[in-house]
């Protein structure tokens, strides 16, 4: 492949620094602004190409020295944390303006300054690593960037607390021990796969969850061991307990209780205030009937209830409305019901029971809405609709179609979830014009 002096004049979109090299555009992961770099193109068209950063020849002026290290590499989760954390936030904010203009056509609204994190390190409350063997020893870390066969080994992550990383350190040194070898891909042969790591921020629980092929070995320490058949990279499938089952944690003065498959936001101090500023943007009054939709463990619309007359949260996956159900007994909440059923099927049967709601509450996965769940959307009638995305490229469509259907888009708040990231979480609010 072809290498390339280039400077590094702005981020692009996920990310990436942009260059332009003999009138093309150049995306170079690894580099950021003010930057001067070897990189190494990894695909060309017409007119852009993308590559990967394989010499800093230059720093820019404001760059931070790397402060997550592993095995001489920077963090791959942590690609932005040569960038001051300040720039960071002012990245985020014109990011997600420049997605809802081009993409959604949308400029008037009030685009409110990104809510900074709590804590700019040390924030994760779940990480997954991989298992890898170096030197016939086993490591335990990340894959490297852009690299599916190669495991970077970790000793201290400081995107993970220290707890959590002593809780990872204590799996590696048991599988030393044991001589258990790690799962190799290639040859789809060995036992070890991954290990999830979850914290209990408030509640200082540790759970942690070993990820295997089918074999016998000693007793892990470990609270949930999972069975992977075949080559599958996932980390799902039949799961025991040898400890902790469920993740108990405190957010937004409830008492939570989360099932090892169950999302919850990774970030849970900016987890509350991101359902603090949803409930700002539902403007309840007490009486409102709101429907949460995709509303996973609960949390959204449990936050809500104590503030609005009722609400009726809707789940595709049902261990998911089980745990909802459950910690809205836990903390005595008697005006909230969960549906376990898709967005796209479920919300009309849900209108005919309960009435149109006052106001709908959306958090989809990172693909957004389809045409026809924003349909369903608009079947609603609501007055006001808060809209979660973590991903404001389509969050920018669904805004469009929403506002063709007589919504208009009225505020907009990025809220940090992942410093030292390029992933952004946004709030937006659309009301009934």
């Amino acid at each position: 492949m072809d290498q390339l002096e280039l400077e590094i004049d702005s981020l692009a979109f996920g990310g990436r620094g942009v260059a332009r090299s003999e009138g093309l555009v150049v995306f170079v992961s690894g580099a950021l602004p003010g930057d001067r770099v070897r990189a190494e193109v990894t695909k060309q068209k017409r007119r852009f190409a993308e590559a990967k950063t394989v010499e800093l020849l230059r720093p820019g002026a404001d760059r931070l020295a790397d402060h997550c290290v592993h095995d001489g590499e920077p963090c791959p989760g942590a690609p932005w944390q040569g960038l001051p954390y300040e720039r960071q936030l002012g990245h985020k904010s014109e990011q997600v303006g420049e997605a809802l203009r081009r993409i959604g056509g949308l400029d008037d609204y009030d685009l409110e300054e990104t809510e900074p994190a709590v804590e700019q390190w040390r924030y994760r409350n779940k990480l997954e690593y991989s298992f890898g063997e170096r030197e016939g020893e086993p490591i335990l870390g990340f894959h490297a960037r852009g690299r599916w066969d190669r495991i970077v080994g970790v000793e201290d992550c400081r995107l993970a607390s220290e707890a959590g990383n002593a809780a990872r350190n204590e799996v590696r040194e048991w599988a030393a021990r044991e001589s258990i070898p790690a799962y190799d891909r290639r040859s789809r042969e060995g036992v070890l796969r991954n290990l999830v790591v979850r914290e209990g921020r408030r509640t200082g629980q540790i759970q942690t969850r070993l990820v295997t092929s089918a074999a016998r070995f000693a007793k892990p320490p470990v609270d949930l061991h999972t069975v992977i058949e075949g080559d599958s990279g996932g980390t799902e499938g039949p799961t025991g307990a040898l400890g902790e089952e469920r993740l108990r944690e405190d957010l937004c003065g409830l008492e939570l209780e989360i099932s090892h498959g169950a999302f919850f936001q990774t970030n849970t101090e900016m987890a509350e205030r991101l359902y603090t500023v949803a409930a700002e943007y539902a403007g309840l009054s007490g009486s409102e009937r709101i429907f949460d939709l995709y509303c996973g463990i609960g949390t959204v619309g449990l936050t809500m209830a104590r503030g609005a007359g009722e609400v009726w949260g809707l789940e595709i996956v049902p261990e998911a409305i089980a745990d909802a159900e459950r910690n809205a007994r836990r903390n005595g909440i008697e005006n909230a019901r969960f549906v376990a059923a898709s967005a796209r099927t479920g919300v009309r049967p849900l209108i005919e029971e309960a009435g149109k709601p006052d106001v709908v509450v959306l958090d989809p996965p990172r693909a957004g809405l389809s045409q026809k769940i924003v349909r369903r959307v608009i079947e609603c009638e609501a007055k006001r609709i808060v809209y979660v995305s973590c991903n404001p490229t389509t969050l920018a469509p669904n805004a469009a179609q929403l506002a063709e259907a007589g919504y208009s888009l009225r505020r907009v708040r990025p809220v940090d979830m992942f410093p030292q990231t390029p992933h952004i979480e946004c709030m937006a609010l659309l009301e009934k014009a």
